[in-house]
This record gives structure tokens, C-alpha cells and sequence, in this order.
């Protein structure tokens, strides 16, 4: 069959639940077109297709009739669209034949075809129809308020029997539905029709002889289902036996969707085997602890499904000692699905496009739909997983389309997303092929986290492109972040939008330290005596520190040349400093680093083959990954912690620094590139442009010559930062703001979640 229907107050109307069971039943029921038939213009239609909850449409008939276009291309109907701009004058000849009339003000909407007005009843005239008639055009006035000039003998029932002439569907298969008299013509061309509950009082009346008309209760959607089983297209249980079963709702109240398990996995024997973490970052322990009081919860995550090993496992204990009812639900991956998901696409195009390399960036279709596949298994998974009306965490871009069919699948559950990485403006973004899916993903969530205010703002711009929302919540973002300090700065930022009946709530949640294991470094003899072991081998030479993995975002080279200018326009300083760069290689699969790594190493060579002296190697190099522990003795010993990416989402690496300085009593001076998230939020840190080689060098140079007391004031503004928004901090406020979210859309949160010290 065919389904041609108004959208406003037809197909967008009704409850959630029947718009819901209609989209499901059009979704997996794919003898069913779909035309929308709206009198919006194009441009207000294609918001609509970015909703990933909304069937695409085959056709688009918009402008009351006046264009019509394929859903999917979007392009016109040339067979159809042709005839109808044949009879078209063109509104400028319509602007020029109207102009003197004194009433009529245009409608600032988009349209083509169409020239719309506003005007009382009596500017109305016999004068205004001798214009239309003139122009070969008709004349409609509505609601004693809108006036429309249209091409002769256009309207939604003509350009429809347009349609289905040209696609040689019979008339016994289409039904059209409808709320208001704009909706009339369709149901004077004899299709089957139905008016759906609640319809203009007018519609009503005009249809009410047509025996091939159905006039349903049920508002919207509903009165659409309930004119399929009343003509028999599908029947109550053609409709049943489409419509996708339910998914039975898990157990956990909360449940934590990343990309890593909470634990390491290894081959012995033939046998997957698990164990700790050897050096997990902050967030892996910090969600786990929202789980010791013994609360049920799941962790879904991915794992490689080796054939060669036994039967897979989807469910795993993670630590029974501490987290009793914490269980890892695996989403078994093929090595291929990994390899294209998680090491080359993300990292090929969304990896450089998010951080304003739009330029490195590759799109493969293909690898499309294998991300989307793998997101399609994540949010299947943490569907079962979880309860009714539990709260879903999800985490980071490699998960953008999770709630999109999360969203469909467990319309009760509260959906919150936190963005890790750096989120660009909308003229970066834009240039992905698949935005307005990814957008119209994340405006399934509830509530949606970034680091610092302008990575939140930057996803408004980004949205209004995509779908029309209304801003209903903005505050201030002082003095919790910088507002003009920086390149980031950002003095106000919107924290809740409406989205058709939906509210959706965005915040800036740092990510915090995890401050005891700092603590538990310092107190390691070993840590003590590699920082004694510096303190005589740097004695009389300032030690400048520089940490980072091998990426072309982290602007090594850009720093390797702006200290070789430091030593060019300061020669007091041979002998007296040196740049010990830490650099993680990445992954052998990442080959897209290998020119970069090049690049560093002849930097490095060049640096040192010029400057070098018996005893002193201006720049010590490190390709290498560092335990933790060594980098606490380096932090505790560098004079000048120099940060300095292209651009970051936040940098939890200066915050390392912050803190060890902060408990040993130093006077570090930390340097940060004002386009790290830290910068808006770390106080007393001295930034710098790391597109400026002149000002990198300056910056440099007065960080070396700082006052000790200047930088014991400046690190000491910074520990209180990072020792007050640590990670236990960013948990607790997170789900606060989730919780917020859940009550502004009706909802409660099972039962109060909260993290444990």
C-alpha cells in the first residue's frame, strides 16, 4: 500500500506511543510507501529526515502540492515537478503585481512554487483574485489570517494523483490521511482516506458523506493504525505480526556503555581469561564505583569473538569483591568489525574532523555501515541490559548512533551521552557526509555532556542546522570557566533545549583527576628515588617537560620548532634547559603516523645536531610509553610542564602535573595552549597559541624566568581547581544533571545514584 499523509497534527501527531507503533509498523513493513503531503516547504521537511525516529518517505509532496521531490535523492520529480512549474508565473512577477496593496505582509517561511502572505479579511479583494486569475494563478485565504498565491489547478490532491499516475499504483492500494481543510483536495480524488481524531470541525463536515472516508477517534497516529485495520490493508493481525516485539527490560538501574571493558582480557590455554586493568585511566574506576553499594548494573562494552576460543561469553563478572551485581555484557565484534569500527574509521574520519583537521579526514560509505552495525549491536545489548526507566551512560563519538536505535527500541529509558573528545563548530562538522544522522542521534538523549562550555555551544550551532528547537535555558559560565581568557572562553552557553514535545539538557562537566593515585605514586620508594636521581643528574638545568601521544593533533613539531627558536634568541640558555618530550606511539595498525613520527625524529636530530654540547642534549626524546609512576617523578621535577596541542577536549595530562606539583609543594609553571579544554577551566596556568611559533618561544622563555614565589601563586590557583573538580566530582554532578533531565521529561530515576569515595 501507500500512505500519503499531512504531517502536522497527522503523521507527527497523537501519543508517543502510537507515533511510535506507526513508525515501527511503516519501519519493518516494507510493502508500505510513504509520501509526506505538507504544506511546509522543503526546507522545513528536511529537519524531519535528520530524526532518526521518523521513516523516510519515498515521495515528498510539500508546498501544498507545489513540489514534489524523492524522499531519499531529493531531488525534484522532473515527470511530475515539470508540469506544475509550467504553470508557475514566478514570485517575483507576483511581488511586483501585489506591491501596491497596502495589508499584505510576506511569510518569512521557505517555499518554492508559492508565495504566501499574511493580511486581514478585508485587504481580500476582488482586485487581489483579478491579479491571481492574470498570473494563471488560484488564490486561497484561510483562518482569516493567510493568504496563498498557488499555480492554477495545484493543490495536495492534484499533485498526488500527479504522483501515483506516474508510478501506475492502483487507487484500491493508496490511502491518504489528513486533520484540516488544507487537506481536502486529497480526499476529492477519490483515494481511500481517513480523517484522523480531532480534525478541523470544516474537514469533518466537508468529508462526512464519503463512504470511502474514515473519520477514527484516536488523534494523529493512532487514527492512521486504526484506518488500516478498518480498510483492511493489514488488519489487527497483519499490524501484530509487523510490529517488532518487545524487548523485555533488564535488571540495571544504571547501566555504562564504553568502548573498553572494566577489565583486561588475554589468551592462555585456549581460554579468555580477564584481570585488572595494569594502569587504568580515572574513568574506568570512577564508574565502576557507582556500583560498590551493591546496586545491579551492567557494563556494556565490546570483545573480539575468536571462533577458535569456546562458546563466547555475553555476560562476565567484573570484580564479585567489589562490585557484587556489576556484570560486563560483551557485544561480540569479528576482528574485522573492530578493525574498520574502532582503529580506522573513527580514527580516519571522525578523529581529524572533530579536531578541525578536516583536511586528513577519508569517508568510506562502507565503513559507515559497519559503524553503524556495531552501534546497532551496542544499543540492542543495552537494551536488554537494562530496566524500565534505568539510565543509559553513554560514552563518546564512537557511539554516535547508539541512541538513535536505543531511543526506538526502550522509549523509557533515560538516555544521557558524554562527549570526550573536542566537539568543533558547525563549519568544521558540517563537512561529515553523515551529520544529520549523528546529530539527530544525540538529539535522542536526554542529556548530553561536554568538557567546557564552547564543545557544547559548538554542538548548538551544529544542531540548528540540522532541526528546528527551541532554546529555553541559558546561564552563565563564570567563574567556573574562563569566559574571554581564552580561545575556548565562552561567557554564556545554553543548558536546556525543547525539541518538538521533547526537553533535552546540555551541560560542560570537566572530566576530574583521580587524585589518590597520584597520592599512592608519591609514596612509592621507588618514585622517591627516581625524583632524587633527577634532582642530581638536572642539577643546575631547568627541566621542561612535554607529554603526549604521537598525534598530529598534539602539535609536536609545531613545539620542537618553537624551542629551537627559544635557544636561537636566547643563547644564555644552552646548557641550562633541555625538553624531555614523552611521546606514546600509536597503535602498528595506525599507520596514518608514520609521516608524523618521521617528522618529530628529524626535529629532534636537527635540534641537537645544531645546539648539543659535551654533557648537555637540549632535547631528550622518548618514543615510548611511560608507566605512570615514572611520569609522577618527572612531574614532580619539571620546571615548565608545556602543553601545548593543536587541539584538545581537555588534556587530563596537565591536570597530572597540577597535582603532583600541588601535593609536593612545587612551583612548576604550567604552560597549556589556550585550544586545550583545560584552559577554560584550569586558573593560573600561562597560555599560549600554538599556531604562533613567536609567542610559543615567549611563552616559554617566561615560564623558565618566572619569580619562584609568581609560580608557587600561580600552580597553587591551579591545584585548587583540580583538586576540588576531581573525578568523583564529575560523576556526582553528571548524574545529577541526568537526573534533572529524567524529571523535565516526566521521568524518575529508579533509585538515586551516587558515587562512592
Amino acid at each position: 500500500m501507500l500512505l500519503a499523509t499531512d504531517l502536522d497534527g497527522t503523521f507527527l501527531g497523537g501519543s508517543p506511543e502510537d507515533r511510535q507503533a506507526l513508525y515501527q509498523l511503516i519501519a519493518s513493513h516494507p510493502g508500505i510507501d510513504l509520501v509526506f503531503v505538507t504544506g511546509r516547504g522543503l526546507e522545513s521537511v528536511l529537519p524531519l529526515l535528520a530524526d532518526p525516529t521518523i521513516p523516510q518517505p519515498d515521495y515528498i509532496i510539500c508546498d501544498v502540492g507545489c513540489t514534489v521531490v524523492d524522499g531519499r535523492t531529493l531531488q525534484p520529480l522532473h515527470e511530475v515537478q515539470g508540469q506544475i512549474d509550467d504553470k508557475w508565473p514566478g514570485e517575483y512577477r507576483i511581488q511586483e503585481a501585489v506591491g501596491h496593496i497596502d495589508g499584505l505582509i510576506r511569510q518569512d517561511v521557505p517555499q518554492d512554487r508559492r508565495c504566501s502572505y499574511f493580511c486581514e479579511p478585508d485587504v481580500v479583494t476582488d482586485e487581489l483574485y483579478d491579479i491571481a486569475a492574470r498570473l494563471n494563478c488560484d488564490l486561497l485565504y484561510s483562518a482569516g489570517w493567510y493568504l496563498d498565491f498557488l499555480p492554477r489547478n495545484v493543490n495536495k490532491g492534484a499533485t498526488l494523483t500527479a504522483l501515483i499516475e506516474h508510478l501506475d499504483i492502483d487507487r484500491e492500494d493508496i490511502m491518504v490521511a489528513g486533520d484540516t481543510l488544507n487537506d481536502l483536495s486529497m480526499y476529492e480524488h477519490d483515494f481511500i482516506g481517513v480523517c484522523v481524531g480531532e480534525s478541523e470541525p470544516g474537514l469533518i463536515a466537508a468529508t462526512e458523506g464519503r463512504a470511502r472516508v474514515y473519520h477514527a477517534e484516536a488523534p494523529g497516529a493512532g487514527g492512521i493504525i486504526e484506518a488500516f485495520s478498518y480498510f483492511g490493508f493489514l488488519g489487527e493481525e497483519g499490524i501484530c505480526a509487523e510490529a517488532r516485539d518487545d524487548i523485555t527490560p533488564g535488571t540495571s538501574d544504571l547501566v555504562i556503555v564504553y568502548h573498553r571493558l572494566p577489565y583486561e582480557e588475554y589468551v592462555e590455554d585456549g581460554l579468555m581469561k580477564r584481570r585488572p586493568h595494569k594502569s587504568p585511566n580515572g574513568i574506568i574506576p570512577t564508574l565502576a564505583s557507582f556500583f560498590k553499594d551493591g546496586k545491579k548494573g551492567a557494563w556494556v562494552a565490546w570483545s573480539v569473538q575468536d571462533d577458535t576460543l569456546k562458546k563466547f561469553e555475553t555476560h562476565t563478572e567484573v570484580d564479585a569483591g567489589k562490585y557484587p551485581n556489576l556484570i560486563a555484557a560483551r557485544v561480540p565484534l569479528s576482528q574485522q568489525e573492530v578493525d574498520i569500527f574502532y582503529k580506522k574509521f573513527s580514527k580516519e574520519a571522525f578523529w581529524p574532523t572533530l579536531h578541525t583537521f578536516w583536511e586528513r579526514a577519508s569517508f568510506d560509505d562502507d565503513h559507515w555501515q559497519v559503524f553503524c552495525d556495531v552501534n546497532r549491536k551496542f544499543a540492542e545489548q543495552t537494551a536488554k541490559e537494562a530496566s524500565e526507566g534505568a539510565t543509559v551512560w553513554l560514552h563518546d563519538y564512537n557511539l554516535w548512533m547508539v541512541p538513535a536505535y536505543l531511543r526506538d527500541m526502550r522509549p523509557d529509558l533515560n538516555i544521557a551521552f558524554f562527549h570526550h573528545t573536542y566537539f568543533p563548530s558547525a563549519d568544521v562538522f558540517n563537512v561529515l557526509p553523515w551529520r544529520k544522522e549523528i546529530i539527530g542521534s544525540l538529539l535522542q538523549c536526554d542529556y548530553i555532556g561536554f568538557h567546557i562550555p564552547r564543545q557544547s555551544e559548538n554542538f548548538i550551532d551544529v544542531a540548528k542546522g540540522v532541526m528546528p528547537f527551541e532554546v529555553t535555558e541559558k546561564s552563565g559560565c563564570a567563574p567556573r570557566f574562563l569566559t574571554y581568557g581564552c580561545a575556548v572562553g565562552l561567557d554564556e552557553m545554553t543548558t536546556e533545549i525543547k525539541v518538538n514535545d521533547r526537553v533535552i539538557r546540555l551541560g560542560a562537566h570537566p572530566v576530574g583527576l583521580d587524585l589518590k593515585r597520584v597520592d599512592h605514586a608519591l609514596t612509592k620508594p621507588a618514585v622517591q628515588q627516581h625524583m632524587n636521581a633527577l634532582r642530581e643528574e638536572l642539577h643546575g638545568v631547568k627541566l621542561v617537560l612535554s607529554v603526549e601521544r604521537l598525534d598530529y593533533t598534539k602539535g609536536i613539531p609545531a613545539k620542537l620548532d618553537a624551542f629551537e627558536r627559544l635557544l636561537e634568541e636566547h643563547p644564555e640558555l644552552h646548557g641550562k634547559v633541555t625538553l624531555v618530550t614523552v611521546c606514546v606511539p600509536a597503535a602498528k595498525e595506525m599507520t596514518v603516523y608514520n609521516d608524523l613520527q618521521t617528522e618529530i625524529e628529524q626535529a629532534v636530530g636537527r635540534i641537537n645536531g645544531r645546539y648539543a654540547q659535551v654533557g648537555w642534549t637540549p632535547v631528550q626524546f622518548f618514543f615510548r610509553a611511560v608507566p605512570f609512576d615514572e611520569l609522577v617523578a618527572y612531574y614532580a621535577m619539571a620546571d615548565v610542564m608545556w602543553i601545548s596541542p593543536l587541539r584538545d577536549g581537555l588534556n587530563l595530562v596537565a591536570k597530572e602535573y597540577v597535582a603532583t606539583q600541588g601535593k609536593t609543594g612545587g612551583r612548576g609553571v604550567l604552560v597549556l595552549s589556550e585550544f586545550a579544554g583545560a584552559a577554560a577551566e584550569v586558573k593560573g596556568a600561562v597560555l599560549c597559541n600554538p599556531h604562533d611559533p613567536a609567542e610559543m618561544a615567549e611563552t616559554c622563555y617566561f615560564a623558565l624566568s618566572m619569580h619562584p614565589d609568581d609560580a608557587a601563586a600561580r600552580i597553587g590557583e591551579a591545584f585548587d581547581v583540580v583538586s576540588y573538580y576531581d573525578i568523583g566530582y564529575w560523576g556526582q554532578a553528571f548524574l545529577r544533571e541526568v537526573a534533572a533531565s529524567a524529571e523535565a521529561n516526566g521521568r524518575n530515576i529508579p533509585n538515586q545514584l551516587s558515587v562512592v569515595a
